[in-house]
């Protein structure tokens, strides 16, 4: 769930006691009564769609985009896919909505049910209203594992909540006979075994079950182009949820401050600089939290109103704060580069190459891979095709220089394990033998034991800061990288391992 609406949601009776049940006495958990189809629906007071909207600043257009596809009571849906970056609030407002709607859903996180058979149990015990106590040693309604015994036993299981929503529309209006069934986290399902099966199985629920009562909500922080594949089955309809703007990111960390015009203030000065490393609420909160502590120290009484002089004088305080904790990250970063000279004793040589594979993929354009690492491992000045003509060149070379001058560059996983495969299969260098006694990812050759543990190794240098891994792309779906280092800690680097950097280097 998105944690930047996590507080507005009202707890909800049939996910809290169906799980955490085993931390509650017997005797209290069987002094509960049975569940009710009332169970299905988003607790908490009723909250008006001015409400909704108000407690979600920026998110006004998606959700009357949601409420369109919802459509008025018992309006039968096609499949919405939601998704957008994490902490953009996709969770929230989906369950907020219903609540807004009174209509009941059975939620599914696929990062608690963390593979096909406990989300399978997960969906038919709420179904069932089953809850899980002593009485039942704490098992789930039914044993569920392969997809066709699943779609047999929701369609039962839907077709009963369904007759119940009947009938009790039928003395309380507003509630309606549909059912919802909703997918949080969906993106985790394509690394579960046997992803190939499942997921072309969801997204077929919808012609399966034929059942126009039933309606499906995918949640991802993926774009639905990462799953889609030639089934056959229906699309679902997309709605995205872009991160947030500075204003909106302003508007929710304004909701809950007690003095909003100094926190506003405050903002002014610092959020711009922040918003350039991060757009997720909740990172934005923790990190600006200790810096506004900082701001306040001056003041006496953190229920003033700042007034001109006094936001210049925060300001300035702010700034010579800023400045002190920059010059100790510079020689922080100096003394860091400085035990670099004893690279040679602590970095494996795997570690080493990979690092110069991630350096090499930030600084060249990627349309010269071809040419810079052949099935030799470097370019061969030898072999040449058709000469271009004199405006290609000129035309290829402006583009790469562009690139150049951005600065270090990201890139897909895939781009880095194929350059560092390329580096690795003309090393001169031998690798270390500690290496050699390890199965893992191998490439034919003499020095396959240097892409084991790459990806292990790939995390350690993204955890000292030697690679940064950005957020993954909502169009593509994928992770990206970039290098950090310098490119005199590369030379340093490649002289250690004996390789010939400037050769595979991108020169203007």
């Amino acid at each position: 769930m998105d944690k930047d609406g996590a507080s507005l949601l009202p707890r909800r009776t049939t996910r809290s006691l169906a799980s955490a049940s085993s931390s509650v006495p017997d005797a209290k958990v069987n002094s509960l009564g049975p569940l009710t189809i009332d169970d299905l629906l988003v607790g908490g007071d009723p909250i008006s769609l001015d409400g909704l909207i108000s407690s979600f600043p920026g998110r006004s257009s998606q959700i009357h985009q949601i409420l369109h596809l919802l459509g008025p009571l018992n309006s039968p849906i096609l499949p919405l896919f939601v998704y957008g970056g994490s902490s953009t609030g996709k969770t929230s407002i989906v369950l907020q909505l219903f609540r807004h709607l009174n209509r009941p859903l059975v939620y599914s996180s696929c990062r608690t049910c963390y593979n096909q058979r406990i989300l399978f149990e997960s969906i038919l015990s709420q179904l069932l209203l089953h809850r899980r106590n002593a009485s039942n040693g704490y098992s789930n309604a039914k044993r569920c594992e392969r997809p066709s015994d699943f779609v047999n036993c929701l369609r039962d299981a839907l077709t009963n909540v369904i007759n119940n929503l009947k009938e009790k529309s039928e003395t309380q209006r507003g509630i309606g006979n549909m059912v919802y069934l909703v997918f949080d986290n969906f993106q985790l399902v394509r690394e579960w075994d046997k992803s190939s099966t499942i997921l072309p199985l969801l997204f077929n629920l919808h012609d399966l079950l034929k059942m126009p009562e039933v309606g499906l909500i995918f949640i991802s922080s993926t774009s639905p182009d990462t799953f889609y594949s030639n089934m056959g089955y229906v699309e679902p309809i997309p709605v995205y949820f872009p991160d947030y703007t500075d204003g909106d990111i302003r508007q929710i960390l304004l909701r809950n401050q007690p003095n909003q015009n100094l926190y506003s203030s405050f903002l002014k000065v610092a959020l711009s600089h922040f918003c350039r490393m991060t757009r997720q609420v909740d990172e934005l909160s923790t990190a600006l939290k200790p810096l506004y502590d900082k701001y306040c120290e001056p003041l006496k009484n953190k229920e003033v109103i700042p007034t001109g002089d006094m936001k210049r004088k925060l300001f300035t305080l702010l700034v010579e704060t800023r400045e002190e904790t920059k010059q100790k990250g510079n020689h922080n970063n100096l003394k860091h580069f400085e035990e670099i000279g004893e690279l040679d004793f602590h970095m494996s040589t795997s570690a080493k190459y990979l690092l110069i594979s991630a350096f090499l993929a930030s600084r060249n354009p990627a349309t010269l891979d071809a040419s810079l690492f052949d099935a030799k491992g470097g370019s061969d000045n030898r072999k040449r095709k058709r000469k271009a003509s004199e405006k290609v060149l000129e035309k290829k070379e402006t583009l790469e220089e562009e690139l150049l001058m951005k600065g270090p560059g990201s890139f897909p996983l895939e781009r880095l394990l194929a350059i560092f495969q390329c580096l690795v299969s003309v090393a001169e260098e031998p690798y270390d033998e500690e290496e050699q006694t390890h199965d893992g990812l191998g490439v034919q050759g003499g020095n396959g034991g240097l892409m084991n543990n790459v990806l292990l190794q790939l995390s350690s240098l993204c955890n000292a800061n030697f690679i940064y891994k950005g957020r993954s792309c909502p169009i593509e779906g994928a992770m990206r990288y970039r290098s950090t280092i310098s490119e005199d800690l590369a030379l340093k680097v490649a002289r250690s391992l004996k390789f010939p950097l400037s050769k595979y280097l991108y020169r203007r």
